[in-house]
């Protein structure tokens, strides 16, 4: 485990960027072999604005990433926060630390994006989505980005949480979401097993249904266990579900890139029914 951490604590940015780009490769090829949906779309069209916010994601947690270090730096080196105050096995502090990113750095600020409409307008970007595939994993607004940053320093702050630690994360963090995002078909039995501790791909799908209550839940990122102890999680037949958002039906605009950056500066009123009045 001591390794592990080690490695996690120097590992190369050509690693990194390998994990992000050979993840997409070997989702993307699964979605020809096992596809949920046979999607009526271009799917390198598709890809064209969701690999565009990939990008820019990676570039403001590469421009905050000296953030992420020196508080990192300080809480180790101060002792600071839950692992530093807790006598626990190197096993136990390394699952505690991925609990507390996963839960602080990922799932708080997720829910939040669905009840606070200002960053709901960023986040709406992930939602307007109509054919949700792997490619779909980083599709944020690089506002969100920077507001996911944030909670994610908040993270590392109140769990004390070394540098290796959080990257161990980070790299959990971007294989889940592409496998979660991806149109692959797994046996239900399988899926649905894998969903009692972990995020499988048929619990997050029910999260891109266009309408609610399903919007507003499964949350999760690589844990399930929050939606199913805070009363988030719900369940869906694939058969019935819709992706895309219902304030945002037009799948043209979806695709636009500088239609999607300017979302969350114009003026908005929501539909009768819909979220923010929903």
């Amino acid at each position: 485990m001591q390794q592990l951490i080690d490695y996690f604590e120097t590992i190369p940015s050509w690693v990194r960027s390998l994990i992000l780009v050979g993840g997409i490769t070997l989702f993307w090829l699964l979605e020809y072999g096992v596809p949920l949906f046979h999607f009526n779309y271009k799917k390198f069209s598709h890809a064209i604005p969701n690999i565009f916010f990939t990008l820019t994601t990676v570039l403001v947690n590469f421009l905050l990433a000296f953030l992420l270090l020196s508080i990192s730096d300080w809480v180790t080196l101060v002792e600071f926060g839950i692992i530093h105050w807790l006598s626990l096995p190197l096993w136990a502090e390394v699952l505690l630390g991925l609990l507390v990113l996963d839960f602080i750095g990922a799932w708080l600020p997720h829910w939040l994006e669905h009840k606070i409409k200002p960053l709901w307008m960023f986040h709406l970007i992930h939602h307007t989505d109509n054919y949700v595939d792997t490619t779909t994993a980083n599709r944020h607004h690089p506002g969100e980005s920077v507001i996911r940053f944030v909670f994610t320093l908040l993270g590392v702050l109140v769990g004390g949480l070394p540098i290796g630690i959080v990257l161990l994360y980070q790299s959990l963090s971007v294989v889940f979401a592409q496998l979660t995002h991806a149109n692959i078909r797994l046996p239900k039995k399988l899926d649905t097993i894998i969903s009692w501790v972990l995020v499988s791909p048929d619990m997050h799908k029910v999260h891109h249904h266009y309408m609610l209550p399903y919007t507003d839940t499964n949350y999760g990122n690589i844990f399930s266990i929050w939606d199913r102890m805070l009363g988030t999680f719900s369940v869906m037949n694939n058969e019935d579900l819709v992706y895309g958002i219902d304030t945002y039906p037009d799948v043209d605009s979806n695709t636009n890139i500088t239609k999607l950056l300017k979302i969350p500066f114009e003026k908005y009123r929501a539909p009768e029914g819909s979220k923010f009045e929903r």
